[in-house]
């Protein structure tokens, strides 16, 4: 199955939480000289134009990144994110305040430097070519039209022995919940001291719940989890959530969490609006 694409929900709500803690991990990352790898199992199009058909029939942006991208209110901990977003805007050509928001692509693109190399898996025949374009100048940039999955364990571990591992499929199929999982212990088995990044989506508690489980029952050490829910959950379809499962996350990153989650709260939600934060398992 590949109708899933992004533009749809480009700067959602799930996308301010996924993207906010990947430009910290990233953030951390460059802090030491020495190269790391990044490697991105489900790419989509790299950069998204908030104008075009896809991202204005759903208009989720208005409701996430739309709402805080201007905020003098945000916290400290969101800066590289919230500056990341308004560079590119700036840079766009276009006056307006939030013309383009970027895929994961264009969040590392930001961060990575000459020493570090960056690995990008899409399968859609639409979303690789847009993949393939907005890559065209970026150097050590390797883009594939392949099973990000098997991608992922086919590059761990990286020359350097530093990594970041980015999983989000799109969940059309069921099996994707413990297939991401499995992969990531897969690679942990393999490579135990990168991190890895897998964002899922709330429809289901009981997939959600499901991962937790397997996560617990496995050889991975130091598993944050963290979660925010727009609505309660319901057993009508939809997502009313998003969550992170983050391995070996930055030492400050929870402390960091612990400034968003209660403002996207505050911005982005309502009575109904909950998260939560996590050490799922020890380190």
């Amino acid at each position: 199955m590949l109708s899933y694409r992004h533009a749809f929900h480009a700067g959602n709500f799930a996308d301010v939480l996924k993207h906010s803690v990947l430009s910290l991990v990233l953030d951390y990352m460059t802090r030491k000289e020495k190269g790391f790898c990044y490697i991105d199992s489900h790419s989509g199009a790299g950069m998204y134009q908030l104008a075009d058909e896809y991202a204005q029939k759903t208009g989720e942006y208005k409701d996430g990144i739309a709402k805080i991208i201007n905020d003098d209110e945000a916290p400290e901990s969101l800066e590289p994110y919230l500056s990341l977003i308004k560079s590119l805007n700036l840079t766009s050509g276009i006056s307006n305040d939030l013309d383009v928001y970027p895929g994961s692509p264009g969040i590392a693109k930001a961060f990575v430097r000459r020493q570090d190399s960056s690995h990008l898996f899409e399968l859609h025949p639409t979303d690789i070519q847009h993949l393939e374009d907005f890559c065209q100048r970026w150097r050590k940039v390797f883009v594939k039209q392949s099973d990000g999955y098997k991608g992922v364990l086919g590059l761990i571990p990286p020359p350097s022995r530093r990594g970041v591992v980015l999983i989000d499929p799109p969940y059309e199929l069921k099996e994707d919940y413990q297939k991401a999982v499995k992969t990531i212990i897969k690679a942990y088995e393999k490579f135990s001291t990168g991190t890895y990044i897998l964002w899922y989506p709330v429809v289901k508690r009981e997939l959600v719940e499901q991962m937790s489980h397997t996560f617990s029952k496995s050889s991975v050490k130091n598993v944050l989890q963290v979660e925010f829910c727009l609505e309660n959950d319901t057993d009508e379809y939809g997502m009313t959530g998003t969550g992170l499962f983050i391995v070996n996350p930055p030492w400050q990153l929870a402390t960091q969490l612990e400034e968003i989650l209660p403002y996207m709260k505050a911005k982005l939600g309502s009575n109904d609006t909950s998260y939560t934060l996590k050490q799922l398992v020890a380190e």
